[in-house]
């Protein structure tokens, strides 16, 4: 077995999450590249298109979302994820045990002895019926089970029923109700029954390889992998890294030498590329908790130097100023600061259009 270096991992890592440069590709092919990207946010994922596309702007994936080309739909760990209408078909049913479980794990209490299909059926009929939100749904479901916690048995449909978050939800620079139907409703085509654990493992590999066991199973919630990728084994190239874990990966897939350049790029707060390992230091060397993100709710937003996470970011309007204030966690190089100026004014070209005037200013290194 190949060893691969800390920097060959990297490169090859960036090269599927498409940051190593900005590619001419439609949004949706995207999404396939990256089996979707991860979207609970109404907007920041915005953001993840920006910085991997060439000239990227939102208004065609706009009219995606109102065309049910792309959806906003639970995935991946039970959260909402942006991906085309055909991939999120099968991969629905595939994580369902994940969603069920998380969703056991906050409300199974106060779900038990429910009849869950049931209270499924009656939560798609209201849903198809007229998106809701899931306090219209739990309020709406509390008429027939008087004694039940409405946002329990909410979310016990969301577990069950595959819902779409409909727009304008989620579409730039609006805002609207986090209100959901079922998929069959809102793209006329039920979700495949027969959908294939080996596949989702193969299209992760192609998307964030190369990655050991435990990194596909942090990526998508289930558990005992090891079995299916030991029955893909013939079909694959194992590597070690420098820990001597073993690594899988497509035999064709591309794994640039370890010295290409890796520009700097903004990374949205969800991005996938910092939330798909259960081992992160490909990408990330410094721990957030360190940075004093331990016992808060905020996702850092991070910058990506010489390819691996040196900043976080965060804008800020005041009246009609936008000002971006990067917070490194290292001594930057004169270099690296005039690459993340230039990088940082296009981010608030991209999401400070209306701004009149627009500031970059950096904060003194954190030590940790």
């Amino acid at each position: 077995m190949t060893p691969l270096s800390a920097r060959a991992l990297n490169r090859a890592t960036l090269e599927r999450q498409l940051l190593l440069r900005r590619w001419e590709l439609d949004v949706p092919q995207v999404l396939e590249r990256l089996v979707g990207l991860q979207a609970q946010t109404p907007h920041t994922w915005y953001v993840g298109l920006w910085t991997r596309l060439v000239d990227y702007t939102p208004e065609r994936t706009c009219d995606l979302l109102r065309e049910a080309g792309v959806v906003r739909i639970a995935l991946m760990r039970s959260t909402i994820h942006l991906v085309t209408a055909a991939d999120c078909l099968w991969l629905r049913p595939l994580v369902e045990p994940v969603i069920e479980r998380s969703t056991l794990g906050s409300f199974g209490r106060d779900l038990a002895g429910l009849d869950r299909a049931e209270l499924a059926a009656v939560g798609r009929e209201l849903l198809g019926e007229k998106p809701l939100t899931f306090s219209e749904l739990g309020r709406a479901l509390a008429e027939r089970w008087s004694d039940r916690d409405p946002a329990a048995m909410a979310q016990g449909v969301r577990s069950s029923v595959p819902l779409v978050q409909v727009p304008p939800r989620g579409l730039w620079g609006r805002s609207g109700r986090a209100a959901h139907t079922p998929v069959e409703a809102w793209l006329g085509r039920p979700v495949e029954q027969r959908a294939s654990v080996q596949r989702l493992v193969l299209r992760y590999l192609a998307a964030f390889g190369p990655a050991t066991v435990r990194d596909v199973q942090q990526w998508c919630g289930l558990t005992r992998l090891a079995e299916v990728i030991d029955g893909l084994r013939p079909q694959l190239t194992v590597f070690r890294d420098e820990q001597g874990r073993e690594l899988y990966d497509l035999p064709d897939a591309p794994r640039p030498h370890p010295d290409t350049p890796a520009p700097v790029r903004f990374l949205y707060d969800f991005d996938n590329l910092l939330l798909s390992h259960a081992d992160r230091t490909r990408v990330l060397t410094v721990s957030c908790a360190d940075q004093g993100f331990a016992g808060t709710m905020e996702m850092p937003r991070a910058v990506l130097v010489d390819g691996f996470v040196a900043a976080t970011w965060r804008v800020a309007t005041k009246r009609d100023t936008a000002t971006l204030t990067v917070r490194p966690f290292r001594s930057l190089t004169a270099t690296e600061r005039e690459d993340i100026v230039d990088e940082g004014a296009r981010l608030l070209a991209f999401t400070a259009v209306k701004a009149a005037t627009r500031d970059i200013v950096f904060e003194p290194p954190q030590p940790g």
